[in-house]
């Protein structure tokens, strides 16, 4: 046993060198395999997307809406103008409160002007021109004789209309956001009441006279259609026009670009067959129309006509009404029998801007066929729809065309062919623009309240006054800016939880676009640059779009690094673990062997 405590010779350092060399070799090489293994990842400004959210939590995206009330009349007894200016800054408190109080029972959340609002009222008589409110781009003085020397009745609504839009200093379409009521004085009949007008430019107005009873007037012409776009909106999106957690509103592709597809469809061509010059229809209706909206949208145009397209929804025989119908609740079958068979015969997308994150929107003119014609669409009340078309979300529009002669080519064995002229598609355009105006959250037709003698005059030539274009534009530069916001935020969470993830400089580039892209759109809607706003904020959510489906991020697979733990853990940890008890059992060793031969020496 004292032979076994006690060693005479220096104990060998080669085994401990070997064991903690090849410790030291693994230690060494992970750090190095690690750095080897790297992917590389841009730089992507965290902080920038970070600050962007909060922001529009803290303060959201609001277009100023300006309101110039001009009264061509005033009884009011002073003429002292100091006191007549008083006066109308009482008015123009009272018009504000009244806006204010619109705003805060309805909600304008959704529509881009929030509180941002300026109103100013202005005495325009020939006497007196007197105004209120320090705002810039004032109206000239003399409307009343610019309106008595121009036109001798201002119940042609049309003429008043266009005579105001070239008297206003600031009507142009470069910008928008600012807006008129006139207050005339004189009277539609009955004394006591008033008739308002919306015409198809900036502008309203009010025949009746000025008085106390036509601040709720004014301040419902302010929010409802001015502001509002003459539906009800309420603060948290619910009704007509409602958003997702995005804004979004408009069934747009992310730059802002869609395409309106038109498809006639023959249902049974042994009965009749339809067709049509397309171009010259797109000359005469569209082309308009797509100009109009180019502030709002891209949108581009194309057309088929397509045969043997029977529909799926059933149809019963009413003698009362002397035609077949089918029932609102059959709609879904109707829509979805084009989405079962698209796939197989119909082909609706005819583009091949169809493939990818573009949008069609789809407007199918259904031509029935002899043995259930006319066919019309019953309303829930029972009554049948004016239009004989419905819309589908998202999807587009569907019109059922009676032909002229429907029973009288039953049995014939030629069938007839006929092609629409401009004046045989007119009323087919007007459904049209107004499932457009639908499919956009505006109401079918121009809004009007007959209850209140409130009219609007009619954009014939577009479908759109200027006035509601500008409340596109305020959803638009909200919805874009809020999903620029949300795009950029999933994609900072999906960066960050993925430290493997492959990140080019493209996508870097794009995020730092997108994020000064929002910060113009956010300085120009401020200042109430309308159209620099929306391009600004289209950009915005474009390139956030892009750098989120950028293919070098979707053409790869990637794994939390759990994931990569649970694979390379069974193939290094037992090497790693038996090295370094190798290495701990070899140091334990030499230190007891040293003890051994100090002992032996000392001794």
């Amino acid at each position: 046993m004292a032979g076994e405590d006690t060693r005479t010779s220096k104990p060998g350092r080669k085994r401990l060198v070997l064991t903690i060399s090849v410790l030291i070799s693994f230690i060494i090489g992970l750090p190095i395999c690690l750095k080897s293994t790297e992917v590389y990842r841009a730089h992507l400004p965290f902080d920038g997307i970070d600050s962007l959210a909060k922001s529009l939590k803290s303060e959201p995206v609001v277009l100023p809406c300006l309101f110039d009330i001009i009264l061509l009349q005033l009884n009011f007894k002073s003429d002292d103008d100091s006191v007549v200016k008083q006066h109308l800054e009482r008015i123009r408190g009272l018009i504000s409160s009244e806006v204010q109080n619109w705003i805060n029972k309805d909600g304008v959340d959704l529509v881009g002007c929030g509180n941002n609002y300026v109103v100013t009222v202005s005495l325009d008589s020939r006497v007196k021109c007197l105004r209120t409110g320090a705002i810039e781009g004032h109206w000239p003085c003399g409307l009343t004789d610019y309106l008595s020397s121009s036109i001798k009745d201002l119940s042609d609504d049309i003429l008043v209309d266009e005579l105001l839009h070239s008297y206003s200093p600031h009507d142009s379409d470069a910008n928008g956001g600012r807006y008129t009521i006139l207050v005339t004085g004189e009277r539609n009949g009955d004394k006591h009441s008033h008739r308002t007008v919306i015409g198809k430019h900036r502008h309203a107005w009010i025949h009746g006279g000025f008085s106390d009873s036509v601040v709720p007037l004014i301040g419902e012409v302010v929010v409802k259609y001015f502001i509002g776009g003459g539906i009800a909106v309420s603060r948290r999106g619910q009704g007509f026009g409602t958003t997702d957690e995005k804004g979004e509103a408009m069934p747009l592709a992310a730059d802002g670009t869609a395409t309106l597809s038109f498809s006639l469809l023959n249902a049974e061509p042994a009965d009749w067959i339809y067709d049509w010059d397309f171009e010259k229809l797109e000359n005469r209706f569209l082309s308009p129309l797509v100009e109009t909206l180019s502030p709002i949208a891209t949108l581009a145009v194309e057309s088929q006509v397509l045969y043997h397209t029977p529909k799926a929804a059933h149809s019963h025989w009413d003698q009362n009404s002397a035609s077949y119908l089918f029932h609102l609740k059959d709609l879904p079958f109707f829509v979805c029998s084009y989405e079962q068979v698209n796939s197989n015969e119909w082909h609706l997308d005819t583009s091949v801007a169809a493939a990818g994150r573009s949008k069609i929107l789809h407007f199918a003119i259904y031509i029935p066929s002899a043995v259930e014609c006319p066919l019309r669409l019953k309303l829930p009340n029972g009554q049948l729809s004016p239009t004989n078309g419905f819309t589908s979300p998202g999807w587009g529009g569907i019109i059922v065309l009676n032909p002229s002669s429907c029973l009288s080519s039953i049995g014939i064995s030629k069938p007839k062919r006929h092609t629409f002229s401009e004046e045989e598609f007119e009323p087919v355009m007007q459904v049209v623009v107004g499932q457009i105006r639908t499919l956009l959250g505006l109401p079918p037709t121009a809004p009007q309240d007959t209850s209140m003698h409130i009219s609007t005059v009619l954009a014939s030539e577009t479908g759109f006054s200027k006035w509601e274009l500008d409340v596109l534009l305020r959803r638009r530069v909200v919805a874009d800016v809020a999903s620029c916001s949300l795009t950029l935020s999933s994609l900072s969470r999906l960066v960050q939880s993925l430290p493997s993830m492959v990140i080019m400089d493209e996508i870097g580039d794009q995020v730092h676009l997108s994020l000064e892209a929002a910060s113009m759109a956010r300085s120009n809607s401020f200042v109430g640059m309308y159209f620099a706003a929306a391009e600004y904020a289209r950009r915005a959510r474009a390139w956030a779009e892009e750098a989120f489906f950028q293919p070098s991020i979707m053409s790869l697979l990637y794994f939390p690094t759990e994931h990569h733990f649970a694979i390379y853990t069974p193939f290094f940890v037992p090497v790693l673990l038996h090295t370094f008890l190798a290495a701990v059992k070899e140091v334990t060793r030499y230190r007891r062997e040293q003890k051994k031969f100090l002992k032996s020496s000392s001794s």
